[in-house]
């Protein structure tokens, strides 16, 4: 539990509504040292005065003793697992009225308020209409603000600025979002190689262990990174087809070493997709259609899997320990039943056009949706 303020707040409380130590001893009914000790701590009210006082000043008795409610890593997961889990199968209201709740009620954890936030990310598209996606997003930002007010913890800190920077993008305000994370990304900076000192440090402290572990750690989500630039690398130069072709060559050599599909599944239907778009965009009908295999592949691991979750394999075994003390552990940030809808939108893309008259295109949407109507009528949406 964290530290109450019990006697700041009283003289705080106090001193806002200009009384004296005797007129507040007065009104309790009990004498004027027993305020000026309760005051320094020395002694706490009876139980059964906390009541009287918080009426007094018109406040709630946690806001009087000044106790936050906070959530335990574990409780995070759970409450995050089941909100995701009701956004596929309750109205949107209920979902969101539950959510405003718990964050008026744990106001001040910020670890859950960050992930309330991510929640937001991975569902305002629920919303029906552009003003409400609009409102759920600015909902989160405020979350962002109040933590990067707030919150003394420097890693959630610095995953609000993170967070907020992709709500910025969401809304369309990317210069808010270039400003944010500019500062950080700055190529020169010493805190680009903490990984690689804290994996010495460790070595040198003689926890060999520790030091495997986290190298491990370290080279997968270097791998990751490296995989989410190239997605980004092809769709920035996607007219410029002999740098495509030889990146789609590369990493999709690295993604066979690394057995990425198996490893990380949503990843690799990333860049599967990606490429399809590349090559449609240049009119190559066949490879756009060849990368549109690979990416159902990939979707058809996720649905057919129990549970979508993080995870090593037989190369990257030491994943364990850092996967648990993630704030979400392994769990997927969205339900699973938000697959299908994300993959409809996503073969609606406009780079497939020429593709939807091809009744190989057809069968593969129809596998992939159940014939939804998401494959005509939909729009792209990366969050898959």
């Amino acid at each position: 539990m964290n530290k109450l303020n019990l006697p700041e707040n009283l003289i705080r409380l106090r001193h806002e509504r200009k009384l004296t130590q005797e007129e507040l001893a007065d009104f309790i009914g009990v004498t004027k040292a027993s305020v000026s000790k309760w005051e320094k701590g020395i002694n706490t009210p009876d139980l059964m005065l906390l009541p009287q006082l918080a009426a007094y000043f018109d406040v709630t008795v946690d806001e009087l003793i000044g106790y936050e409610a906070r959530l335990s890593g574990e409780q995070i997961r759970r409450q995050y697992a089941e909100l995701s889990k009701e956004f596929a199968t309750l109205p949107l209201a209920d979902v969101l009225g539950k959510i405003r709740v718990l964050a008026h009620k744990y106001y001040a954890c910020y670890p859950f308020l960050l992930q309330l936030g991510i929640l937001y990310l991975n569902h305002y598209m629920l919303a029906e209409t552009e003003d409400g996606r609009k409102a759920l997003l600015l909902e989160a930002v405020e979350w962002c603000n109040r933590i990067l007010e707030n919150c003394s913890d420097v890693g959630v800190c610095g995953d609000a600025v993170v967070l907020k920077a992709a709500l910025h993008l969401q809304l369309g305000k990317a210069a808010e979002a270039v400003e944010a994370l500019e500062p950080a990304v700055e190529p020169g900076r010493l805190a680009a190689q903490h990984g690689i000192l804290l994996v010495q440090a460790y070595q040198s402290a003689g926890d060999t262990e520790k030091a495997r572990s986290y190298a491990q750690v370290k080279q997968y989500l270097d791998l990751l990174a490296f995989i989410s630039d190239a997605i980004l690398a092809l769709s920035l130069n996607e007219q410029d087809m002999d740098q495509c072709e030889e990146t789609i060559r590369r990493i999709t050599g690295i993604m066979e070493l690394y057995h990425l599909e198996a490893l990380h599944p949503n990843l690799a239907a990333q860049f599967h997709f990606q490429a399809a778009i590349v090559y449609a965009v240049n009119g190559r009908e066949e490879e756009a259609l060849g990368a549109l295999h690979g990416f159902e592949g990939c979707v058809d691991r996720l649905l057919n899997a129990k549970q979508i979750k993080l995870q090593g394999d037989e190369y990257f075994n030491r994943l364990e320990a850092w996967i648990e003390r993630l704030p979400l552990g392994n769990m997927a940030p969205r339900d699973k039943s938000f697959i299908r809808q994300s993959v409809g939108e996503a073969l609606a893309h406009p780079a497939f056009g020429r593709l939807k008259g091809r009744e190989e295109f057809q069968r593969l949407a129809d596998r992939l949706t159940g014939g939804s109507s998401y494959v005509k009528d939909g729009t792209f949406n990366q969050a898959l």
